[in-house]
């Protein structure tokens, strides 16, 4: 009896300090965000708070400030929403307690977004069909280093190999995806579901295997905050880099690197180019810059807006490079935009350059802004039309 009286006690022991979060109180955690359908109720316990709020990506924005709406307390001191009318979607939320905003404790998925950390839940149904976990075929997800002569730095990058890579001598086309001013070689990965897209897709045979390289598109920083020598530094989304060109007139460093580590299709029609907002900005102009390099380019939101020509010639002449992109006959040129995003008039502009032009391209106009949930629909349109 005391041998096993000690067994037990090891074995307790063990738990207790190997799991420091486990809870033996056998108190009834609370379910929060309960998710039933279209219905999904918010929860937190908190009876000393004065006031509790729920700020969510799906409320209209005050201004600068995010949507939000009051939750209400019972007697047991659970202040509680619930909303009745969700889309089918991955959607991320804060609560804001005595004006101080925090987490979902009883919500164990979070997201970054640029230095944002939030609790995330998926309403399921068609449109988040592809964002989800799949009983199919996955591919591999790789953090890779690559060395950068023109910056002096190593710089971290995330590939996407299609499932059965490692496994087969096949050569594959390649799509570079780019993240916006807020991200990282982190963003499409995380808040864009871009794995999972994939995975979903090419097992439903509406998109080829590819090799989808996501690069870090902001040149004075090498990796994702806390990834690089940098340290633990405080996030912002201004980095000195933007609009100065570095980006895309180094950018085919990040091609030589793909195309003498992995088995690629090394021709326009085997490559496509595509990013949000500022990676829609960074995609234009790479694709211009080099009009025989890409058959296919994606600007999603594009952040089309003045850069300044005396810093990088890659800005300069726009109209005779797309002339000769578009002598060159690419197979896609896609543009899509919210109506109610910030950058639509831009877009507008821009539109309305190449339509003077007779500059084909295919446009897509969607409900909302500037949101990831128009993104990871873009990516969800845009890859099953690539490499046919």
């Amino acid at each position: 009896m005391k041998i096993r009286y000690t067994f037990y006690s090891l074995m307790l022991g063990s738990l207790m300090f190997g799991q420091e979060s486990l809870d033996f109180s056998g108190k009834k955690n609370l379910v929060s965000p309960e998710v039933n359908g279209k219905n999904v109720k918010f929860q937190l316990l908190a009876p000393d708070a004065k006031t509790v709020k729920l700020q969510g990506n799906w409320f209209p924005s005050k201004g600068m400030e995010p949507g939000s709406v009051d939750l209400q307390k019972d007697a047991n001191g659970v202040w509680s929403f619930t909303q009745t009318d969700f889309t089918p979607d991955l959607y991320t939320y804060s609560f804001v307690v005595d004006g101080v905003k925090a987490n979902d404790p009883n919500n164990a998925y979070q997201v970054r977004d640029v230095s944002s950390v939030m609790s995330m839940l998926l309403v399921d149904g068609k449109q988040s069909e592809n964002y989800k976990v799949q009983n199919v075929p996955h591919g591999t997800v790789s953090k890779r280093w690559y060395a950068s002569k023109g910056l002096k730095e190593d710089r971290r990058l995330t590939v996407y190999t299609p499932p059965g890579y490692e496994n087969s001598k096949e050569k594959f086309p390649v799509l570079y995806l780019l993240h916006g001013m807020g991200g990282d070689e982190d963003a499409w990965m995380t808040l864009g579901r871009a794995s999972q897209i994939l995975d979903n897709l090419i097992a439903q045979g509406k998109a080829k295997p590819m090799i989808v390289v996501m690069p870090n598109g902001h040149t004075s920083n090498s990796a994702a905050p806390g990834e690089s020598s940098k340290g633990l530094y405080k996030i912002d989304m201004r980095t000195p880099d933007i609009f100065s060109g570095d980006m895309e007139s180094y950018f085919k460093e990040i091609m030589d690197f793909t195309e003498s580590n992995y088995r690629t299709k090394n021709d326009a029609k085997n490559r496509a180019v595509a990013g949000l907002s500022m990676g829609g900005f960074h995609s234009l102009y790479i694709s211009a810059n080099q009009p025989k390099t890409f058959d296919y380019v994606g600007l999603f939101s594009p952040a089309i807006l003045p850069p300044d020509e005396k810093k990088s010639a890659v800005y300069q002449n726009l109209d005779s490079k797309l002339k000769t992109q578009q002598t060159n006959s690419y197979k896609l040129y896609w543009i899509g935009i919210g109506k109610t995003d910030f950058l639509y008039k831009n877009v507008e502009e821009y539109r309305q350059k190449l339509n003077k032009m007779n500059f084909k391209y295919q446009y897509v106009e969607s409900e909302g802004g500037h949101t990831w949930s128009n993104w990871r629909t873009y990516l969800n349109e845009f890859v099953p039309q690539l490499f046919k």
